[in-house]
């Protein structure tokens, strides 16, 4: 067996999302066509620049209420693809509940290892922490999100020494996160087809698993998928919640009925969907 179960045949099949849903061009082209729609009704600050590397960019969508808290939002496409224009559409339902969204941007696979691409969005987030009141919004309530390979990248900043990263960051910045199909361990993805891009070794399996480097403190933490989901993505965010609540932690586990995992991030963008109020709930306790 290549891992648990299962042959490399199953295990690939586990994460070959596009096969598994031939029609996801259809997803990305709805993205795409919502965002620009709500980039032309929100107000935005577009391609604002957190760092020197070609993508270290990110798009601040203020809301209307002064000191807001602030939702940073990280997109997925497992380290390769996607963009942060394509999830422009999340930001509506959160600005219109006075909270100021924030959608970052990042280098990709294989131009970049996941080593830097998590250290542009620890980057990111010290950039939106220190710079946070210049739009209107309050860095002491600051909750993030991410989907797919964003799930993981959100759970990897809880993982962050923010004093040795940034001169004058807390201990805890963040006050919340959202999971929503993340990838908590990156073994398996090392050991399938996707490492032919990502030339993961088991060392950098190591630093960047969510699952083995547990916060010290913790914050509300709630964990999505979608019940259409592969048994893995299942997998994956019920082992990270078991992880974190053998440290004494709390959390909470949503499973989205009628979702895979392309469209279960489409609950964000409807303020009613259970997904939208956990994260308006965490961002607004931040």
């Amino acid at each position: 067996m290549r891992y648990l179960d299962y042959d490399q045949a199953g295990l690939d099949a586990q994460y070959q999302l596009r096969e598994r849903h031939p029609e996801f061009q259809t997803y990305f082209d709805a993205w795409d066509a919502r965002s620009r729609a709500a980039r032309e009704r929100l107000d935005c600050r577009l391609d604002l620049r957190y760092g020197e590397a070609p993508k270290e960019t990110l798009d601040i969508f203020p809301a209307a209420a002064p000191n807001a808290p602030v939702h940073i939002f990280i997109h997925g496409g497992y380290w390769q693809n996607l963009d942060k224009k394509d999830y422009s559409y999340l930001a509506e339902a959160l600005v219109a509940a006075d909270i100021t969204v924030v959608v970052v941007n990042y280098d990709l696979a294989p131009a970049v290892d996941i080593d830097e691409i998590v250290r542009q969005n620890r980057a990111a987030l010290a950039w939106v922490w220190r710079c946070a009141s210049d739009f209107g919004a309050d860095r002491d309530r600051l909750s993030v999100s991410g989907h797919s390979a964003g799930g993981h990248l959100a759970t990897m900043l809880l993982a962050t020494d923010w004093p040795s990263f940034a001169t004058g960051m807390p201990v805890a910045p963040i006050k919340g996160v959202c999971a929503i199909s993340g990838i908590h361990d990156i073994e398996p993805i090392r050991l399938s087809y996707q490492n032919q891009v990502l030339n993961l070794d088991e060392r950098a399996v190591a630093r960047n698993s969510p699952i083995h480097n547990l916060p010290v403190a913790p914050c509300p933490l709630v964990l999505v998928y979608g019940a259409e989901e592969t048994a893995e993505f299942a997998r994956q965010t019920v082992a990270y919640a078991e992880a974190w609540r053998s440290r004494g932690f709390d959390c909470g586990v949503l499973v989205v009925a009628d979702r895979n995992h392309f469209n279960v991030i489409d609950d964000l963008a409807e303020p009613g969907s259970a997904l939208a109020r956990a994260v308006i709930g965490l961002a607004s306790v931040a």
